[in-house]
């Protein structure tokens, strides 16, 4: 069993929205505390602005990153799929599409399933970033599963 997708996948979920969303907020507050302290000056910009801000990050967060799974690893003919604490098994057979978009933060693989898992019929989770000369190279993990995965596909 080998894990494929990225161990940072904690970092982008639970980590990085938390100091994202806890300096939007201080920040917000004081520049609250400010335009208290100090009611003549100019302060909405500085309060409405985070506030923007922190709904764009959450519409961002919950399209590109929320939506990872945490784990995924290749058990040969299915793939064990872990989020939260619910997993389930998805058979090589029942993969239609695999979606690769590297040049996304963090990168993403999606995969169009056949028939419903766990999880609704698209899985998508962030394969491990490697370091090489070429920046427009594919990752060899992920090529490795789409050949394998097309030679299972039924004729």
């Amino acid at each position: 069993m080998k894990r494929i997708s990225s161990r940072l996948t904690f970092v982008h979920k639970r980590v990085f929205p938390v100091f994202w969303f806890g300096f939007l907020s201080l920040f917000t507050l004081v520049s609250i505390l400010g335009a208290i302290a100090k009611p003549e000056s100019q302060f909405i910009p500085l309060i409405v602005m985070p506030l923007f801000m922190m709904g764009f990050g959450y519409f961002l967060f919950k399209k590109m990153i929320f939506d990872l799974m945490d784990e995924v690893h290749d058990c040969g003919e299915t793939l064990l799929i872990r989020n939260s604490n619910q997993e389930d098994h998805i058979a090589l057979t029942n993969i239609v599409n695999v979606s690769y978009s590297q040049f996304v933060n963090p990168p993403r693989v999606t995969l169009l399933l056949r028939e419903n898992c766990r999880f609704g019929n698209e899985v998508s989770f962030s394969p491990p970033m490697f370091l090489r000369p070429d920046p427009f190279a594919k990752s060899p993990l992920i090529e490795d599963l789409i050949k394998r995965i097309d030679e299972k596909r039924p004729k």
